[in-house]
Order: structure tokens, then sequence, then C-alpha cells
């Protein structure tokens, strides 16, 4: 099976687990492969025109190319051109895979991504170098030290931006609101992604933000909803707001907290219908009982829409918000001789209720706006409204009919930035939230006079599937 992890010193993880690992940088869900692939020599006929273009380049080419950067390059641009989700790594990404996992590297501390062919930030991560920099989403990365980033794809940028402690790392950056390009010097430190936050608002409300589903979550959660509780917590906001996604052992474990044992989270479906593989709730104590509101958007993406998804689709929990990310597709991790390995598209995932979040994502039960605007002024907490749908090559839903019309990739002017209130009293969808759970006192009150979205959205998917 393609899903059980080798337990070795670069990766340390169950023999029995999955693993959907978002890297700081990269929304990507990841799993890890058993064993070296080995390749069929009577399926690739094709390769005959690849050993004459690596022959010719050797031979003729103006400098001598080293074979290895050669072999490298190629495999590189092959698995590029499949999906936005599916990559290379070298020797030196696929050890710090095991950093990205436990929420822990050196570099920068910066989301970013790829919009239109230029490399962007997508939000920097609070109390970081980066981030105090003064670094903004919406920034283009001109160049990163002396070389230029058209082209460049993540993985290579993170490459260049992580490394050592201490050392520096030069970036050329453009703003909306600049006439010329500003060279940002920004020395790495060690990057500690804290994973939750908790405090109590009012009215026996109590606040949990979960800011990355990483290995130490499901523990710092349950500590956080106990202190809550021991003072006087009877209700709670889930916040999942910006929140890119990670390990999916994590998001079932988190699911737990709130559902049944043995309840359906979310299931993986590969090419074949005999792939599919059920992830069920395994939570040795009782799940809480309280109301529950889920807060969401556009930066909610892949196990936190797991967890969205999961509460949803039983009726556990209300969700308030914006449409999320949509990244409904798990990557698998092979590893290659040489050191590096490939994170490739295999799987995508499925909510309870049997929908697909590929290109769609989580419809809130209530849909509820932040402001946004088009120029970021600076210091503005700010994160740039884009989704799945927008990357290019991006895997389409297979349970839903796509409008033609709307594939094209998104233009640049039509990328807006979401304002993310500095106050409680500013932010309307955590308001929202507060004024359902002030009345309720049962699970079920949250839903009382709402509409739930979630009910039409299964249904449309299924007549979809019949078809």
């Amino acid at each position: 099976m393609l899903y059980e992890a080798e337990d070795d010193d670069m990766i340390r993880i169950n023999k029995k687990k999955f693993l959907i690992a978002a890297l700081v940088v990269l929304l990507a869900g990841i799993l890890i492969g058993q064993q070296m692939v080995q390749a069929k020599p009577d399926a690739y006929e094709d390769l005959k025109a690849f050993t004459q273009a690596l022959e010719i380049v050797k031979r003729n080419y103006v400098e001598n190319p080293e074979n290895r950067e050669l072999i490298q390059s190629a495999i590189r641009g092959m698995i590029a051109g499949l999906d936005p989700h599916s990559s290379y790594m070298s020797e030196r990404q696929f050890k710090e895979m095991n950093m990205d996992i436990k929420g822990e590297f050196m570099g920068v501390g910066i989301q970013i991504g790829v919009k239109n062919q230029q490399l962007t930030v997508i939000a920097p991560i609070e109390d970081t170098p980066g981030f105090r920099a003064g670094l903004a989403a919406g920034d283009k990365i001109i160049k990163i030290n002396d070389e230029w980033t058209r082209d460049m794809t993540i993985e290579q940028a993170v490459d260049k931006m992580r490394g050592p402690k201490g050392t520096q790392v030069r970036l050329l950056i453009m703003r909306e609101s600049w006439d010329k390009p500003k060279e940002f010097k920004i020395t790495r430190d060690v990057i500690k992604v804290v994973s939750v936050k908790s405090r109590m608002l009012e009215d026996s409300i109590g606040y949990v933000k979960i800011i990355q589903f990483q290995g130490q979550t499901v523990d710092e959660l349950d500590k956080a909803l106990k202190s809550l509780e021991a003072k006087g917590m009877k209700k709670l906001v889930l916040d999942l707001r910006n929140d890119p996604g990670g390990l999916l052992d994590a998001s079932v474990d988190v699911s737990g907290k709130f559902l049944p044992k043995d309840s359906l989270v979310v299931y993986l479906q590969g090419r074949q219908k005999k792939d599919r593989k059920d992830f069920l709730t395994t939570n040795p104590d009782a799940p809480r009982t309280y109301p529950i509101v889920v807060l969401v958007n556009t930066g909610s993406a892949s196990a936190s829409e797991i967890v969205s998804g999961a509460l949803q689709d039983s009726k556990r929990a209300l969700i308030i918000g914006t449409q999320t990310f949509g990244k409904g597709s798990v990557q698998t991790v092979f590893p290659l001789e040489g050191g590096g390995g490939l994170r490739l598209t295999t799987a995508k995932y499925y909510t309870p209720g049997g929908r697909s979040i590929q290109n769609v994502g989580i419809t809130p039960d209530i849909e509820v706006k932040l402001p946004v605007v088009k120029d970021v002024k600076d210091g503005d907490p700010v994160h740039m409204v884009v989704r799945e749908k927008d990357l290019d090559r991006h895997l389409k839903n297979d349970t839903l009919k796509e409008d033609k019309k709307k594939e094209h990739p998104a233009a640049e002017d039509d990328f807006t930035m979401e304002v993310m209130p500095k106050d409680d009293k500013d932010d309307v969808q955590l308001q929202k939230a507060i004024a359902i759970l002030k009345p309720a006192v049962l699970a079920d009150d949250v839903f009382k006079g709402v509409p739930v979205t979630a009910k039409k959205e299964v249904k449309e998917q299924e007549i979809g599937k019949e078809k």
C-alpha cells in the first residue's frame, strides 16, 4: 500500500498513520510512499527521445553540465507540469520535510504562491523575520539574492529562502503602491509555528484558533479546552480562518474532540474505486457536546477544510464566514534513489456526506464577508483572496459540472486582499458567531432559523454523480 510510512531518521511518522502535511509556504497534503517504485521498461518507449536529448545536451552544450543536475531538472520539469501540488524534492528538501511536519524550520517566515507566473507573498507569519521586516500579502518577489524569480517554482524559492539561523537573504520586492522595487535584507531565524491559541470571550463563550494542524495540535487543543472549561466555557468559537492545513491525523483527532467515536471524518479516493480509505474518529474520551460555531475563509485549506466539512456534514457545528480555499487532493511522497523524492498527487478526499471540495471548498452555513481592498497599506493585516481554482493546472472536481467560461485563471486585477480585523468588535464574522452562541444552550440551538446550505450542496453533488 502506498499509504504506509517507513520509519527512519529523517521522517519519523507512525507506520499506521497517514500524512497531509501543509508546508508553511505551500498548501499541499502529503502521504508517505512505502518503497521505491520500479519503472516498467516496456512502458517507456518514449524515453528514447529523452535519452537522445540528454546525450545531445551533454555533448554539445556550451558548458559541461553535470549529469545529476540534468536528470534532476528533467524530473522537476516533468512533475511541475502535472498540478500545482505535485513536485520534485531535492535531498535537502526531503530531509527538511520532517521539520515542516513538526511546525519548525529555519527561514524568513512567509507563505508564498505563484500568481500569474509571479512569485507572490500570500501572508507573512506573525512574529517572524519576514513579518518584522514589513513584508505584506500581495508583495511580488522579483529577486531572491541575485536570482530572478520569473518561472521559479515554489519549491525552488523555498529552498533559496531557507537556510541556517543568523544568515541573511535579500528579497527584491514590488508592491502595488510603489513606483519601483525595494530590497529587503532579512536575517533567517528558527520559525516555530504556534499551533493553538485560546481565550475567553463573553457570556461563557470560549475561543480557540488553530493556526496549523501539526503533530502537537491535538494535545494543545485538549489543554486549551480544559483550561477554558475550567473558566466556565459552555460554548465555543473554533477559528480556522487562514489555516493552510497540516497533518491528516491531526484533523481527524481534532474532529474527534467533538464527534462520537468511530464517526467518519473523511475518506480518500484514488484512481480506482477499490482505493477508497476511510478515516474514523478514535477518541478515547467522550466528545464535547456544547454548541460550536466554526469560522472559515478563503485561507482555510486542506486539513482545516476536512474538520469544517466533517462538523458541517454531521450537523455538529455551524459554519460562518466565506467559501474556503478548495484543496481536495492528497499528495504521496515517494523516496527516490540519491536521497530526493517525489510529492505526487495520488488521491482526492471527500467529506462524510460525499462532497469533493476540490476547486469548490466548504460553503459556510452563513456567509459573512470581511472588508476587502485592492491596495495594501503598510501595517494592514490582510490575506490575499485566492483559491485553488485560481492556481495554474488545478485538478477538476469530478462530482460537479464546471463552467468552462470560468475555467480561465483569474487576472491579476481580480485579486483582492481581505482585511483581518485587529479588534474583536470590528470582526464581523466573530461577532456573528457570538450573537448566535449567546442564546444557545444545546448543540442544535446554533441551527435555529439558519438555512444549512450544505444540504443543498450535497444533494447537487450526488445528482451529478448519478449522471
